[in-house]
């Protein structure tokens, strides 16, 4: 018996890296997966379906069930077909993974509208619109009166969390994300959904080109070392996060190698109050208490 028999889940930007791994171990515990990926190049040009047709050839060939998708997450339209997708295909959706990504790292100074344009709408939208029809799906299923317990894990990164220079585009879409991610477990708990993100560190086409990275990501010259930055190593926390009986919700954890931490959201901190309105000339001298 599998953690994931008898769930159905769509794994988006499956075709290559942390996507394709969640893919394999999904389908190796029993999920009948759809597998999208439009096949783009790193920046999100190219249509090369070819990624996701391959996962979907190597999941058969280990007897599990998956059919590949190619449609854009961040179209309207498209979103809707690749959960009508899954419906269609095995009868049911239990769990959206949303992976998909691009980059187009620049220094703000030099970052141009269309690389700012891009990568908000291929993460930020690519993320809401799935899930929205997702959602909606699910909503439908519990006002019929059926039990749901149905999943979303999302993809946030450090770079929105913690920051990192040259990606103000990435950071700002990942920050959102997470906080997308804690206002849908809000309000998509009482359909029986519930609302998850990771943020990994693992080896992909994108780490590998992060300024920074590149060196530090590659396998270890050691064979029998733990590769710390193996993509397999996130899979099966988001295969636990997907299972039926995960009481986890609203979290977002950072996971590389074997471990596996909780991220602690924006909270309020050291305080000044006067009870009154403050001069600037005040708060000159009072918000020394504030920042250190």
């Amino acid at each position: 018996m599998g953690a994931l028999d008898g769930r159905v889940a769509i794994i988006t930007g499956a075709g290559r890296g942390i996507g394709r791994e969640h893919a394999l171990l999904f389908a190796s515990e029993g999920a009948k997966v759809v597998v999208n990926d439009l096949g783009g190049a790193i920046d999100g040009s190219g249509d090369d379906r070819t990624p996701a047709e391959q996962v979907v050839d190597e999941i058969k060939g280990m007897g599990g069930q998956a059919v590949s998708n190619a449609d854009n997450v961040a179209d309207w339209e498209g979103s809707q077909r690749l959960v009508n997708a899954a419906v269609e295909a095995f009868g049911d959706l239990h769990v959206l993974v949303n992976n998909a990504g691009i980059l187009r790292d620049r220094v703000l100074v030099n970052m141009t509208e269309e690389e700012w344009d891009a990568v908000i709408h291929v993460h930020l939208k690519g993320h809401f619109a799935p899930t929205r029809w997702a959602a909606a799906y699910w909503r439908e299923q519990a006002k019929s009166g059926k039990e749901v317990k149905a999943s979303v894990i999302n993809t946030s990164s450090t770079s929105g969390l913690l920051g990192n220079p040259g990606q103000t585009n990435y950071g700002a879409a990942k920050a959102g994300i997470a906080a997308f991610t804690v206002i849908c477990a809000q309000e998509l708990s009482r359909y029986g959904v519930r609302s998850n993100a990771i943020a990994p560190a693992a080896r992909t086409r994108m780490t590998e080109s992060t300024p920074g990275l590149g060196d530090v990501v590659k396998v270890p010259d050691e064979p029998d070392a733990f590769d710390v930055w193996d993509p397999a190593n996130v899979s099966p926390l988001v295969a636990y996060l997907a299972t039926e009986s995960c009481p986890a919700n609203g979290k977002v954890f950072f996971v590389q190698g074997g471990k596996v931490q909780t991220f602690q959201p924006w909270t309020l901190t050291d305080s000044i109050d006067k009870q009154d309105r403050w001069t600037v000339a005040e708060l000159e001298t009072e918000m020394k208490a504030l920042l250190g």
